[in-house]
């Protein structure tokens, strides 16, 4: 997917978007200052362009890279950071990609399980699918687990303009978490 479509694909007045994209920003800034040499994990994105227009060098994965299998990228010593926003929920194993990353730092975040909605599954794409949808102790184990030490970590909601005890839910529940970890 080009920047092009990711642009005409996500309506930048969508508000959780733009406050997921706000809360990132400021928490990978604040965690690892650019310029900083970044591999991130996913195709080049709008994100990917923000992060650069910041002073960080970024480079993504290749399309179509299943990271499940393939983790040879994360290997390279070329990195000082590797970012992985909304990922790991994609995978079925993301153990063994943690484990091989040779770059020092990490920045991730992942959606939160949430009681009251089940894990997003798209029926009409094979990848646009969570695998997992993690509790921050089940996150926080996978990364230690496979050797990283967290720093620092952040959660916040996304509420959606909707009517109903879902979107009331969602206003109060943190939807996401984010952590910064070292080696």
């Amino acid at each position: 997917m080009s920047s092009g479509q990711f642009k005409s694909t996500y309506n930048l007045q969508n508000k959780p978007l733009i406050k997921r994209y706000s809360k990132t920003l400021s928490f990978l800034k604040k965690a690892v200052p650019a310029p900083v040499r970044v591999l991130d994990l996913g195709v080049k994105n709008l994100f990917t362009e923000i992060m650069e227009k910041e002073g960080y060098t970024v480079t993504n994965t290749p399309d179509g890279m299943d990271l499940d299998l393939d983790f040879q990228i994360v290997e390279q010593p070329d990195f000082e950071l590797v970012t992985a926003f909304e990922i790991f929920e994609h995978m079925v194993a993301p153990y063994n990609l943690l484990r091989n990353i040779q770059a020092p730092k990490l920045v991730a975040s992942v959606p939160l399980r949430l009681w009251f909605a089940t894990a997003y599954w798209n029926p009409n794409d094979a990848w646009d699918r969570h695998y997992h949808e993690f509790e921050p102790r089940q996150f926080n184990m996978l990364l230690q687990k496979s050797g990283w030490k967290i720093i620092s970590s952040e959660q916040w909601t996304s509420p959606v303009n909707k009517l109903g005890i879902r979107p009331i839910l969602r206003r109060f529940y943190p939807r996401y978490y984010i952590v910064y970890c070292t080696r």
